[in-house]
């Protein structure tokens, strides 16, 4: 497995929103509106993301499970909200596809909130909130989660959701939220005209997985998350030092693996990647924390081997720089933040030794505060007791970073050139064969 991440950053003519006083995290536009008891749907502005077809989008359910309604009100540093789960009875996998339905309203005033759903532990999805309007917001997130069937074939497990929301006499909008799960077993039907009128008719098994990496689900997938009763699942970063680690082992039956990522940044790093450099904040003497330049780079380890790192895409949350422009629509991945799946069979050859290892996620050059998590996606050969797996050879020469910055009190302009190669190739011999990776 061969990977190169390139990053050039460059703020020209910077007239930052940066005063010698210190400047708020997000920018905010009360409604001015004052909750009503009850509300009809037809009330609400509804908020949408431009996004993908989901493969499931013309189908007719098989069945469908409506696993959380709930009321978040003044939820600021308590635990999350859980409820038991187990699939539906009358549709038992397994599923051709699975979707998830997030659908949330609001009306007051209130500002983008983030939310967390894990199932047994393991994120689905995190999702941030709209901005308020006069007339209330409504919004829909509607995401393909076949891949975790493994998950959503397993009784008796917590089905967790985490939105922290403060309603005092300023904030005053709380959020309703419905979570659906929606089950297929029957596939789509694709139609095509070829010469002479013929129409061929074929199951379109396109979208999800068609050429990713969760082609099929995996056979077990492992959490790599924190919960801290009052905190969820998700792990907190402050800062570059702080790493979070996660023990497990791995099954002699592995044969391949691959870590799904997620991400989201706050507080202080929220918008990192408009940050300025510290001498910058030095030299003119602002007040703001929101320093450390424009570079972060998401760091996955394996026993204190760098194995995986990405560059995470900025997503700008709805009252990022000018709530106006994310009215109706919000900016890409505000509502189903983007995950980062990173490859890491060529590493099974130290992994499958039958002993317990080291996962650790940071974010390097990060500030507070960055929630970040994994779920670890398993694939197994059903028929063996093990599999062989040999890492042959591993090159991390580190990150090269150059920094080039001119600026005269708060005019000038930043350059950020960031450059990481790693290298990591093994191979594995199962009952399917023989793969080198």
């Amino acid at each position: 497995m061969e990977r190169a991440s390139l990053l050039l950053l460059l703020l020209t003519v910077i007239s930052f929103p940066l005063t010698q006083s210190s400047a708020p995290d997000h920018f905010f536009r009360p409604s001015s509106a004052k909750p009503k008891p009850t509300l009809s749907g037809s009330e609400y502005k509804q908020f949408f993301e431009l996004n993908h077809p989901q493969p499931s989008d013309h189908l007719k359910p098989s069945c469908s499970l409506h696993i959380i309604h709930h009321t978040f009100g003044n939820t600021i540093n308590r635990p999350p909200f859980s409820t038991p789960y187990s699939p539906p009875s009358d549709c038992p996998p397994p599923w051709l596809h699975v979707a998830l339905e997030f659908r949330a309203n609001s009306r007051g005033d209130q500002y983008d909130r983030i939310s967390g759903l894990w199932l047994d532990g393991a994120e689905l999805l995190r999702t941030s909130t709209a901005e308020p309007t006069e007339s209330g917001i409504f919004w829909i997130v509607r995401k393909d989660i076949t891949r975790y069937s493994y998950l959503l074939s397993k009784r008796n497990v917590n089905f967790t959701i985490m939105l922290e929301n403060v309603v005092n006499s300023i904030y005053t909008g709380v959020y309703h939220v419905d979570v659906v799960i929606f089950f297929y077993k029957d596939a789509a039907v694709r139609a095509s005209v070829t010469r002479g009128d013929h129409i061929s008719i074929s199951p379109n098994r396109g979208g999800f997985g068609a050429k990713g990496v969760y082609e099929s689900p995996a056979d077990l997938i492992i959490p790599i998350s924190s919960f801290r009763n009052d905190k969820g699942y998700w792990f907190i970063i402050d800062g570059d030092s702080d790493v979070h680690f996660r023990k497990l082992r791995f099954p002699a039956n592995t044969r391949r693996a691959v870590l799904e990522l997620y991400v989201s940044f706050h507080g202080n790093d929220e918008f990192w990647y408009s940050n300025p450099s510290n001498t910058y904040i030095r030299m003119n003497n602002l007040t703001t924390l929101r320093g450390n330049g424009a570079f972060r780079e998401v760091f996955v380890t394996i026993d204190g081997m760098f194995v995986a790192s990405e560059v995470p895409f900025p997503v700008i949350f709805t009252g990022g720089i000018n709530p106006l422009f994310w009215e109706p629509a919000v900016a890409i991945g505000a509502f189903d933040l983007p995950t980062y799946d990173f490859d890491l069979t060529p590493t099974l050859g130290v992994l499958l030794d039958g002993k317990d290892h080291v996962f650790g996620i940071g974010v390097n050059d990060g500030i507070s505060y960055w929630l970040v998590d994994a779920n670890l996606h398993l694939w197994l050969d059903t028929g063996a007791a093990s599999v062989e797996a040999k890492s042959v050879h591993y090159q991390n020469p580190g990150s090269s970073i150059k920094r080039r910055e001119e600026f005269r009190n708060l005019d000038g302009s930043f350059a950020i050139k960031g450059k990481r190669k790693t290298h990591l190739t093994g191979w594995i011999k199962s009952s399917a064969g023989y793969g080198v990776y």
